[in-house]
């Protein structure tokens, strides 16, 4: 399909060929040049894809050939020839965050995000009929710890209530009525506002994270920020005693 629609033929995996052909056989809009080519990263081709097919094509032939990778061809090599069962390696001390990690296979790393990556998490089952397969997470622990730092109370309070942090969030910075539904992908988009601006996220990072333009996202700062002001302040305090004393301190 993307032969056809750039009338030639060419390796799609390597970026200068990939760049040649979009950004000058096709003319689309570019994000830069640098010593080897343009830049043909997701973030340069996700805003595009709704401007050319060739590049929603590119999109889907990555994801297809990056599951086929790491997954479909993978996988059934890494069978312990004994048991015919797949069992992945846990790490203690393997992330400098302190998180469990998990290798060959990582399990940390199964898709879930589109159809087709849950096509490949459907096939892990567990070996016994009536045995599961455990997902365990922290819930929203840095969240928690910024309620906690910032002392916001509306923050603390829908903690407190057992309030999915992230729904909270899309109803008062998208306006939703209380009661009413959130859908999926209003609460992944309220989702990256709380962790963009946790993690001091602008207007452009976020419109690129979330799909937003770069108005909409300079408005949900403004409303985020006027829905929990503590965390401004928090923000706003921690940069300026690291700007005076050039550090900052955790809570030990």
């Amino acid at each position: 399909a993307i032969f056809a629609i750039a009338g030639v033929e060419f390796n799609i995996n390597s970026p200068k060929a990939l760049g040649e052909v979009l950004f000058e056989k096709l003319g689309l809009q570019h994000g830069g040049k640098t010593k080897t080519g343009y830049a043909t990263g997701i973030e340069v081709l996700a805003p595009l894809a709704a401007e050319h097919p060739i590049v929603a094509s590119v999109l889907e032939y990555r994801e297809v050939s990056k599951l086929k990778s790491t997954y479909v061809d993978a996988l059934p090599a890494l069978l312990d020839p004994a048991t015919g069962l797949l069992h992945t390696t846990f790490h203690q001390l393997g992330a400098a965050t302190g998180r469990l990690s998990s290798s060959d296979p990582n399990l940390q790393n199964i898709p879930i995000r589109s159809a087709l990556g849950r096509e490949v998490r459907r096939a892990f089952l567990a070996p016994v009929p009536g045995q599961v397969l455990l997902a365990a997470d922290y819930s929203q622990i840095e969240l928690r710890l910024f309620a906690h730092l910032s002392g916001d109370p509306d923050l603390i309070e829908a903690f407190r209530r057992g309030e999915d942090i992230h729904e909270y969030t899309a109803r008062g910075v998208f306006a939703v009525a209380a009661g009413a539904p959130i859908d999926a992908e209003l609460r992944r988009r309220a989702k990256a506002v709380n962790f963009g601006i946790l993690y001091g996220q602008g207007e452009f990072g976020l419109s690129q994270s979330v799909g937003f333009s770069r108005a909409e996202a300079r408005e949900f700062i403004g409303a985020y920020f006027k829905r929990f002001p503590q965390v401004r302040g928090y923000i706003d305090g921690a940069l300026e005693v690291a700007r005076e004393r050039g550090y900052v301190t955790t809570l030990m």
